[in-house]
């Protein structure tokens, strides 16, 4: 077993510049989401794949489901390689991302390295794991010990919509069916747990008229400040609401977008806001939404006024389900031999793909390369970065872990 895992290290160092390549070609090519036209990503990571030595498995995702999701276009990539008769292990990274949005120092489809960091869009979240993943693999395949098993590389485009026509299509068309899945993370905790998120339209209707008879109208933006003044005051009670889970503190809301009116001079007549709603583990999705449509519709009843409440997005929270031990503790202590540190388990506030393993009772977890934190990794934010080091070592653990798993009894 050490001449395995010494000959897993040797194999990633010889691939480290290649490994890094691939994160920059992937870093390359926009896969913004929003618009959402995510095929031309997924078609030039294909043949990355395929110029590594993998056989990928292209899936289009039906036009009207993917429009249904607020996308242009996508394709979920698949690798499948099998070893021999045992579990199927599921490595799950996305490959689209937020807009770049201002202030960036550097190029987002750069892929540029400045002191051991490489810089762009989806260098952190999560293009760097199409690279972990792959070349875990591949040191598998390198290897060449008699393993029992199968790994599966899922390569999906809709993350930042929801992940609905991504891993859960997968599944539910029964592309994929897993026994255990990775999901892509930060190399210095075993996520197990992370929140859910509710995303809610209110719609709040009144009457124009001129501002100079305004009585003659229904003040829908009078109606909405209603409305916030209630979900901010509600926002506050939230907070003293605490989770068990290391990691994730409270439920949070947030009013992120609002729309209306039409003039300076016109009373408005429509008002439309956003809302983000985080639901810890312990919270009940359901019961959250009644709640707070509830509260909605009581904060903003009065004569003239009507309110319509949509739901936008419902993520559920990822909970531990059986067997998730069996992941964990070999994931644990590979990244403790590789880091050279505790690895905690631990818990994350915001909503990954991997909640849609968890709903099929696969156990699942969120490992990967990344820095500790996302605020240190600028996720979502200008000047998104990847320090290689890591890169590297998440690699090396991924790649035990799954010889750990897939070693015959």
């Amino acid at each position: 077993m050490p001449a395995e895992r010494e000959a897993v290290r040797e194999f990633l160092d010889g691939a480290e510049a290649a490994a890094i390549d691939l994160l920059a070609e992937l870093v390359k090519v926009p896969s913004d989401n929003p618009p959402g036209d995510c095929a031309p990503h997924a078609e030039r990571a294909a043949v990355l794949l395929e110029q590594r030595g993998l056989a990928v498995e292209r899936h289009p995702v039906p036009e009207p489901l993917v429009r249904a999701n607020g996308m242009v276009s996508a394709v979920n990539l698949l690798v499948r390689e099998r070893f021999g008769e045992g579990p199927v292990i599921a490595l799950n990274a996305h490959g689209d991302v937020v807009p770049p949005g201002e202030g960036w120092t550097t190029d987002p489809y750069g892929g540029e390295i400045k002191d051991g960091w490489m810089y762009g869009r989806g260098v952190a979240v999560s293009k760097s794991d199409f690279s972990t993943y792959t070349y875990a693999l591949a040191a598998l395949k390198a290897l060449g010990a008699p393993l029992a098993g199968t790994v599966e590389l899922h390569l999906t485009y809709d993350e930042e919509a929801g992940g609905a026509i991504g891993p859960q299509w997968l599944l539910d068309e029964g592309i994929s069916a897993p026994d255990f899945a990775i999901s892509a993370g930060f190399s210095y905790r075993v996520v197990t747990a992370h929140n859910g998120c509710l995303h809610l339209e209110v719609e709040v209707t009144g009457k124009s008229a001129h501002a100079a008879r305004p009585e003659t109208g229904h003040d829908a933006l009078e109606a909405a400040s209603g409305l916030l003044a209630a979900l901010y005051s509600h926002r506050q009670e939230l907070s003293e609401k605490r989770s068990a889970v290391e990691g994730i503190e409270s439920p949070t809301l947030v009013v992120g977008l609002i729309r209306g009116g039409i003039n300076t001079n016109v009373v408005p007549g429509a008002v439309t806001l956003r809302i983000d709603r985080r639901m810890i583990p312990e919270e009940d999705a359901a019961a959250v939404e009644r709640e707070l449509t509830t509260l909605i519709e009581h904060s903003v009843a009065r004569p003239g006024i009507a309110c319509k409440v949509r739901r936008i997005m419902l993520a559920l929270p990822l909970k531990p389900v059986h067997g998730l031990e069996r992941l964990v503790g070999p994931l644990q202590r590979n990244a403790e031999a590789v880091l050279g540190e505790r690895v905690p388990v631990y818990g994350v506030p915001l909503y990954t793909d991997a909640r849609h393993y968890a709903a099929k009772n696969i156990p699942t977890v969120l490992y990967g390369a990344g820095p500790r934190t996302l605020i240190e990794a600028h996720a979502h934010a200008a000047d998104e970065r990847l320090p290689l080091a890591d890169l590297r070592k998440a690699t090396e653990v991924v790649a035990l872990t799954l010889l750990d798993l897939l070693r015959p009894s």
